[in-house]
């Protein structure tokens, strides 16, 4: 490169530089890193904000489901609806028409097991509580651990309150349970036609005997 002297003439420059000193990439390159290192800490946190809500919509949807399983069950049910409580609630429905494994009505109980405080559904036939060995039925896990589990009823509504450790609960009202009819004997039914009494026999009489008590003859004297 030419340059212009004070005199007026040129003069050549011979210290001409083509690239970088080493102390300009170390600082490029600690730059970078820099930057590197910033992109991939957000990058992380943005995986684990995902992961973290993914597991937490994955937590609530099942949760949803467990819930609208229950509501079912107790909507569709015959109206048999026995409630036990204790320190966790049991809930049995004498038949429901919503059933997961059987094609037509069953009997259905929700139970907090004791070891590990899972929320169980128990579908089946005629069973009963405790389970025996024999009684073919379908166990499924709502949700655990379960910090409340909660029924009351009246006449016509039910209402539940359950919580899963670490959630909002979830608190809902069945209505318009309607009770088993009562079975009425026919008022119109005939009755059985009733025997006809035997005429009463009086004991019997002697001529000349009063009521019949036959006397001894008295002894004639000599």
């Amino acid at each position: 490169m030419r340059k212009r002297s004070a005199s007026g003439s040129w003069t050549t420059d011979m210290h001409r530089r083509d690239g970088f000193t080493l102390l300009e990439m170390l600082i490029s390159t600690v730059l970078l890193s820099l930057v590197l290192l910033g992109l991939y800490g957000a990058l992380n946190l943005q995986q684990n904000s995902t992961r973290h809500l993914r597991e937490y919509l994955d937590k609530a949807i099942e949760a949803d489901r467990g819930v609208m399983v229950l509501y079912r069950d107790i909507l569709q049910s015959n109206g048999v609806v026995t409630i036990t409580n204790g320190e966790f609630d049991r809930l049995c429905l004498g038949s429901t028409t919503h059933t997961l494994h059987t094609p037509s009505a069953a009997k259905v109980c929700w139970v907090v097991a004791k070891e590990g405080q899972e929320l169980l559904r128990i579908e089946g036939g005629d069973f009963h509580l405790p389970l025996r060995s024999s009684e073919g039925v379908e166990v499924d896990t709502v949700m655990k651990p379960m910090a409340l589990f909660d029924l009351q009823k009246d006449k016509h509504n039910v209402l539940v309150a359950l919580q899963k450790v670490g959630s909002e609960p979830f608190v809902f009202l069945v209505q318009g349970i309607e009770p088993p009819p009562k079975v009425v004997k026919n008022p119109h039914k005939p009755r059985k036609p009733r025997k006809p009494r035997k005429p009463h026999k009086k004991p019997h009489q002697r001529p000349g005997t009063p009521g019949g008590t036959p006397t001894k003859p008295s002894p004639q004297k000599g």
